[in-house]
């Protein structure tokens, strides 16, 4: 961040140097203007709640992580900081999250799985595994990958990548948040039975595990089963408690930390560990850990796992940040919210933390109990840090650690309601929601990641092929056209068909856009007649973003009696401008047996950019015959324009076609 400052920096002097620190540092911009009277309430109830829920959060996501619950504490206290100075987002909760802590889990248990770790035990003549050894180096292998994404995010937002972002639609984020909450939930399993499957990897893994989950289930522990049963009873009916009283209390329930707290004393009364076998994830070691640098020749093996980190994390906080920010009018800054989260994640990764994003659950909360802006930071850091030093009162069991999890991912599994949704608005979108799901659930999240964005690219790409081709007509007394199916009251212009292609005119779907036009008005011998200038502008033009073409001809039937009037419009509209205004193709109605040669047309063009008339120009469309004096500013004055007496022979339109080719 420092090369950032100073760099953009260079560049400014006086009030300009002034606005370069306040955008690089945000912290500086709104605290000297902070408002006790407006937000201090609010900001202390909502950053004593949220610190609460940092506690049993983050020792619940270390165990995602294959790492120490106290590591948990270290991501959500260290990290916040830094997001405290550097983030641009008031109200978004950073800290755990399920869905980066199983990508970690993955990483850590596929480079320090437990058969690197196996010793033979003397006293009982077994093999065992060293938990010790095995901790140690999990906590350097999700170090390194935090340290790595923290590097990719930053690097991103140095050169103003976060609109990256765009690519991850709202159906492919709760579509892949969804299907990543059931990798954490299959990975709570064996807490919850009391069981030890085998780990399985790569592709079709989490099938795997499910199914020698089942074939364990007879070994089940019945005391860690109870345990994880009355916890997750437990916490539902005290959270639907505090969804009921949610107004009448003026903070929400701890539960999790109740929980938490309550099975330790239980543990200790009771003994749960030695007289029914519950495991205990262990004490909480009190104290802070000093600064470690990452072990650097694990980045090649996890640098894969560290850009698929540093885009969801992103992805995840950004499409939250903005929601936020819509509903109390400020903005976020894209590429300043890569810097913060790049810098929490990379100096995180030095104080052995492991990758962090935006919670919603603690998103929520903070908002509902008045926080206001991240001054609450400090306060949750207080709460954390208060655990921490006094750690090793506590003694977790694994099984209530599972059930919070469990809890959390409420809101995840709610998330299959988009699909009756999306049918019902935006098919294409259900099946991204659909295939995201499918593919983050039979493959292992990072992957699912990528194969998700590709088929996400594939669905923008079918939709250019095969656009939705209409007819348009006249709003009366307007220069407005509409969709002649849609709207009963326009009115089709006499003697001209308008034609409307929704997308982009390019290579791919040059000739169903043909076949559509011929299709719609039973013209073949016309189009044989253009298609010199349709294959030509298909071709050059995939960069513009709107281009109307129209023909004018007077055309004699067959029987030689009768002149009629027939102007002919082809419009491109490109997809990158996502202007859904209606930009028309308009075709002469022909019969079949009317002969070509009894054809006169004319060119007209409208253009929406001005652009567009420059790459016409520089592609050399003009000519003689084909001037810019056939050019409009719009769709309506090019179909006035038609509608008088212009006509070009024959010999100059197939002139003009021979030109462009």
């Amino acid at each position: 961040m420092c090369v950032y400052v100073c760099v953009s920096s260079l560049r400014c002097s006086g009030p300009k140097l002034k606005s370069c620190m306040l955008s690089s540092v945000p912290v500086l911009s709104w605290l000297p203007r902070y408002s006790l009277r407006d937000n201090a309430i609010g900001d202390l109830i909502s950053g004593i709640s949220v610190g609460i829920m940092h506690l049993p959060q983050g020792m619940a996501y270390a165990l995602l992580a294959a790492v120490p619950p106290v590591f948990g504490l270290y991501s959500s206290f260290y990290p916040i900081l830094i997001y405290f100075i550097f983030g641009s987002s008031k109200h978004i909760s950073v800290g755990t999250y399920a869905v980066m802590s199983v990508m970690i889990g993955g990483v850590t248990e596929r480079l320090a799985p437990d058969t690197n770790f196996m010793m033979y035990d003397n006293a009982t003549n077994q093999s065992m595994v060293n938990v010790l050894a095995r901790d140690t180096e999990r906590v350097k292998v999700a170090a390194a990958v935090t340290f790595l994404s923290g590097l990719f995010q930053m690097l991103l937002g140095l050169v103003k990548f976060g609109f990256v972002v765009t690519y991850l639609s709202e159906p492919l984020v709760r579509g892949y948040t969804t299907g990543a909450a059931i990798h954490v939930i299959v990975s709570q399993l064996k807490y919850t039975f009391g069981i030890s499957p085998k780990r399985h990897s790569g592709p079709f893994a989490l099938i795997f595990t499910v199914i020698e989950v089942c074939y364990l289930v007879p070994e089940t522990n019945i005391g860690t089963l109870v345990v994880s049963l009355v916890s997750i009873i437990g916490l539902v009916l005290v959270k639907e408690l505090n969804t009921y009283l949610g107004k009448k209390l003026p903070v929400p329930i701890p539960v999790e930390l109740l929980g938490i707290i309550i099975a330790t004393v239980v543990s200790w009364q009771v003994n749960l560990e030695g007289k029914y076998g519950v495991e205990v994830v262990g004490e909480i070691p009190s104290g802070l850990q000093p600064p470690v640098m990452p072990t650097a020749s694990l980045f090649g093996q996890v640098i894969g796992d560290a850009f698929a980190l540093s885009v969801v994390g992103y992805g995840i906080a950004i499409s939250l940040g903005r929601i936020f920010a819509l509903k109390y009018g400020y903005k976020v800054d894209s590429n300043q919210e890569l810097i913060a989260l790049g810098l929490s994640n990379t100096i995180g990764g030095v104080f052995q933390c492991f990758a962090i994003s935006c919670s919603m659950s603690r998103t929520m909360v903070q908002e509902s109990t008045g926080g206001k802006t991240q001054v609450q930071t400090p306060l949750i850091m207080t709460v954390v840090l208060c655990v921490i030093v006094i750690g090793g009162c506590l003694s977790v069991h694994q099984a209530v650690l599972a059930a919070i999890i469990y809890v959390n991912l409420q809101g995840m599994m709610k998330q299959f309601m988009d699909i009756p949704t999306l049918w019902k608005s935006n098919k294409v979108d259900m099946l991204v929601w659909v295939a995201t799901l499918i593919l983050t659930v039979l493959f292992n999240p990072d992957i699912g990641l990528a194969a998700s964005i590709a088929f996400s690219m594939l669905t923008v790409i079918f939709r250019t092929q095969l656009p939705k081709y209409s007819l348009l007509g006249q709003v009366p007394e307007t220069d407005i056209y509409r969709p002649v199916e849609n709207y009963n009251q326009v009115n089709e212009i006499p003697g001209v068909v308008i034609f409307r292609s929704s997308a982009t005119l390019y290579f791919a779907n040059a000739e169903m856009y043909q076949d559509a036009l011929a299709e719609k008005v039973r013209s073949q011998e016309l189009l044989c007649t253009t298609q010199a200038y349709f294959d030509k502008l298909s071709k050059r033009l995939t960069c513009f973003a709107s281009i109307l073409l129209c023909a004018y001809g007077d055309i004699t039937d067959y029987t030689g009696k009768k002149s009629l009037k027939w102007p002919m419009f082809m419009s491109l509209r490109m997809l990158i401008n996502h202007n859904y205004e209606c930009l028309i193709t308009s075709l002469t109605t022909l019969s079949p047996s009317i002969p070509p040669s009894s054809l006169s047309l004319s060119l007209a063009l409208s253009l929406s950019v001005a652009g567009v008339i420059e790459n016409l120009e520089s592609g050399g469309f003009f000519s003689e015959k084909v001037s810019k004096a056939c050019l409009f500013s719009s769709i309506h004055d090019a179909v006035l324009h038609c509608q008088t007496d212009r006509p070009l022979t024959e010999a100059s339109l197939k002139h003009c076609a021979e030109t462009m080719l």
